[in-house]
């Protein structure tokens, strides 16, 4: 699969997904260009690794092929659908990476596992700059406790108790922190979404 090119769309009719409903191939053509930019930089992100992130991307496409009909208007807009199916099936990865990484070390302790690379990659396309920017400003002006229990849980794929176990805190904390951040970041956003919905 070649490496997402396209802009990130922060909106995506949802009348779009209707026509993929129906098996319209130019719709999910229109469909990959608004948004594999974002999916691609997220998978890459949690994955440290591009053909990792492309394959996951060929994944998610292939289930949002087959799975649109699932799709519910009530639970959410097309695109944050899109970034929790991809975020879910990256962290299913992650997961089963390291359950593999730990069979090998426990067959042999003189080999080496090796760790994903976080580094930042060298996939800059402009449009997706500028969301980035946005995002990491927005993120650098929560609480560092809030960042903290946020990048836990979407970077490394922990679920609320492994990051309650983690930071030694009680669970309810970090569920509130969570909470706290999303909704800071939400409204820190907002503006990105209002300006790019599309007539």
């Amino acid at each position: 699969m070649d490496t997402p090119s396209q802009p990130a769309a922060s909106t995506i009719d949802p009348a779009l997904l209707a026509r993929v409903v129906k098996g319209d191939v130019q719709a999910f053509s229109q469909l990959y260009d608004q948004s594999s930019t974002l999916l691609y930089t997220m998978a890459l992100r949690m994955l440290g690794n591009k053909d990792d992130a492309n394959e996951l991307l060929q994944d998610v496409y292939l289930e949002v092929w087959r799975k649109v009909s699932r799709y519910d208007v009530g639970r959410g807009t097309p695109l944050a659908w899109l970034v929790t199916l991809t975020r879910s099936r990256a962290i299913d990865r992650l997961r089963a990476r390291n359950s593999r990484a730990q069979q090998r070390l426990a067959d042999s302790l003189d080999s080496a596992s090796q760790v994903p690379d976080h580094s930042p990659s060298p996939f800059d396309a402009q449009a997706d700059q500028e969301i980035r920017m946005l995002v990491l400003g927005a993120l650098s002006a929560l609480p560092s406790a809030q960042q903290q229990a946020l990048e836990l849980a979407y970077y490394e794929g922990l679920s609320h108790a492994e990051i309650a176990a983690r930071l030694n805190q009680p669970l309810g904390t970090v569920k509130t922190r969570i909470k706290l951040a999303m909704s800071k970041l939400r409204e820190s956003l907002r503006h990105c979404w209002d300006h790019g919905e599309r007539v």
